[in-house]
Formats: C-alpha cells, structure tokens, sequence
C-alpha cells in the first residue's frame, strides 16, 4: 500500500503522523510512504531523516495526497485538506467528529474511508490511540493550570502546593479516567489539596487504593461538582463519553460562585468541552476569561510538547497502521473489531451511533 504523511497544518501543530522509526517498519515490510517536505521539522525530523528510513519526500500536500491509498495524520483534516481526499483514500487520524458538524459533512461528501483514533478499542474497553494523548493532555493540564493561577498571568495569584504555613492550592479533577489519573499525579507530585469526581463508585474505590491517602475522591453529583467549582482553585474537566459530546458538567451560574483568578482547563474540549462556558483556543491565544475565572481550552494540548507526543502516538498507532497497510481496510477491520470500532464515516454515511445521534445524521452501520 502507499501511505502519505502530510505536514500538519492545524494552528501550533508540530507533531507527525508517522516518524521515521514508523516509517522503516512500514517499508520493511514491503509498503510505499511518500512525506510532504518538512512534515516532521516541528520535532526536529529533516526530511533526509525520512529519506533514511525509505520514504519518498514530496513536495506539497496535494502531491501526497495524490499519490496515496492511506492518509494517516495527527489531527482531523482541514477543510483544504477534506478537498483533496477521494473515495479511494483511507484516512487514519483523530476526527472529534461529535462537536464538528461541518468536518463531517465534507468527510461524508468525499466519499473516504475514516477511521478515528479515539474510538479504535482494545479487548478491555479501553481506547487504546487515545490513551497516550490523554495521559500528555492530563499532565499537562496542570502544568498550564499552575502557571495561569499566577498573578501575572491574570491568576489568583496562588502556587499550587502551597509553602509552610501556607494551604495549598485546591485542584478538583472531574473525571477519574486516563486523563483525569494523570492529572491526579501530577497534582500530587506538586503537592496540592486534590479530589477526583466521578459517577462510578467502582472507580472511586481503585483511585482510593491507588492513591492512598493522597487524594480524596467524591461522586460527581451535581451537588458535589457545584461545591468543588466554588471551593477549587483549579478545575480540571476529564470526562470521556467515547465519540460523543462531552456532558456540561459546569454551568454559567455554577461559574459565578467561582473565586476570581481561578482557572478551568478543559481536557474534553475536543469533544466540545465540558464547561458551559468553554470554547476552543489555540496555542498562540490559549486562554479566555468568563466572569473573572481564567479558561485554557486548547483543542490540540499535546501539540505543545509535540516530540514526546508524536513518539507516544506512533507507539500506539503504528500496529493499527501496519494492519490497515497489510490487509486493505475492509479486511484489517472483519478480522479486528477493535480496529473496526473506529470507523465513523465510508461511502457517504456515518458508521458511529454516537457521532451520528451528536450531529442529528442517520446512523449506517457498516
């Protein structure tokens, strides 16, 4: 098969769909990758890196998608790029389809094969190509929120783990998933006053053996989430409902009990945030603020810390890929259900019950 790897061309993105360590086990195993020119120079590939690894270099992004069977990339495809696919293509790549009517009505209109990373399942329910952007994501998700709690930055003008004499900061994390366990470390390692909410009591139980006396848990009613968000320093929003809209966990009013400075980090903005208030950002404008409460809603947060993000993502992906490559999509996805869990969108219909119920399109299974 042949796969194009365009460069990336959604607002501060610098990872890459495929690294050059990905791209030797594609060709070793006897398939063709063509690369836009200077596709991996956001993380320090020159093209000779690829050329090395046995990939063609080409010169613009209508090239690769021209000369390609498979498209596989980061993040979902722009409008230029939604022009360029056809009916022969298979795109590999997160979508986030649920909050974004007018991708998937372009991605419905060419005809494509797409298949979304978020949605490919492994045997335990788990989804195993979003786990490592969403660990990045969690980590991060506090890093940013302590450093927007600073004064300067706008912030309450509180450091997260406090000092001798001083409280620490208290982080409230909704969600106890990947993301949200993430967070929870991270926040600890930085020594703040952390709760984790979430609707399964199952859950809460193996976050309290895992995190010990570390962090305190609590079931996300909507009474509890209304007392967090007036009494949190720092929200951190992590709810996961696999390809659909995230839920609003956080209202407008709920907002308003807010101390000034505080800050909200939505984690779920991809899937169109879980605060009433939020809207996505980008890196270069990351934050906004409701009513005195700073929000960081940045819809590609790992694209900051682009290198260990892209090698955390080939890792994941790459077996995916190879079986795509190895077997053609419709055969990869009837001996792999996992893998046939991310199609959302071929031949003109929508293949995903909860994306399609999101966007009010009918639902075709494949």
């Amino acid at each position: 098969m042949r796969i194009g790897v365009p460069k990336e061309i959604k607002n501060h993105e610098y990872r890459v769909g495929l690294t050059p360590p990905s791209v030797a086990e594609l060709v070793s195993a006897g398939h063709e990758v063509v690369v836009e020119t200077n596709a991996g120079a956001g993380i320090d590939f020159e093209d000779s890196d690829y050329v090395a690894a046995g990939a063609t270099i080409l010169g613009t992004a209508k090239e690769v998608f021209a000369a390609a069977d498979m498209i596989v990339k980061v993040k979902e495809p722009q409008p230029v790029e939604i022009a360029m696919l056809e009916p022969r293509h298979l795109l590999f790549t997160y979508l986030h389809l649920a909050p974004d009517p007018e991708q998937a009505k372009g991605l419905i209109a060419s005809g494509a094969t797409c298949i979304a990373y978020e949605t490919v399942t492994a045997k335990d329910g788990s989804l195993p190509l979003l786990k490592p952007m969403s660990e990045v994501a969690g980590r991060m998700s506090v890093q940013v929120g302590a450093h927007y709690l600073e004064k300067e930055q706008g912030g309450r003008g509180v450091l997260l783990g406090g000092v001798p004499g001083v409280a620490p900061a208290r982080v409230a994390i909704l969600g106890g998933g990947v993301s949200g366990v993430n967070a929870a470390q991270m926040a600890v390692g930085m020594r703040a006053d952390v709760t984790i909410y979430d609707i399964s009591n199952a859950r809460l139980a193996e976050l309290d053996m895992f995190f010990s006396s570390q962090i305190k848990t609590a079931y996300a009613s909507k009474a509890a989430i209304a007392a967090a968000v007036r009494q949190a320093h720092l929200v951190i929003g992590a709810v996961l409902v696999p390809g659909a809209a995230a839920p609003k966990l956080v209202t407008r009013d709920m907002l308003k009990t807010m101390k000034r400075g505080s800050v909200l980090v939505d984690i779920a903005i991809d899937q169109g945030g879980c605060f009433e208030t939020s809207h996505p950002t980008t890196h270069s404008d990351p934050v906004f603020e409701v009513d005195g409460v700073i929000h960081y809603c940045v819809a590609n947060m790992p694209g900051a810390v682009a290198r260990t993000s892209a090698f955390a993502l080939n890792n994941a992906t790459l077996p995916f890929a190879m079986a795509l490559a190895n077997k053609g999509a419709e055969a990869a996805m009837k001996a792999d259900p996992h893998l046939a869990a991310g199609l959302n969108i071929s031949n003109g219909k929508v293949r995903y019950k909860a994306v399609a119920d999101a966007l009010g399109l009918p639902y075709e299974p494949a």
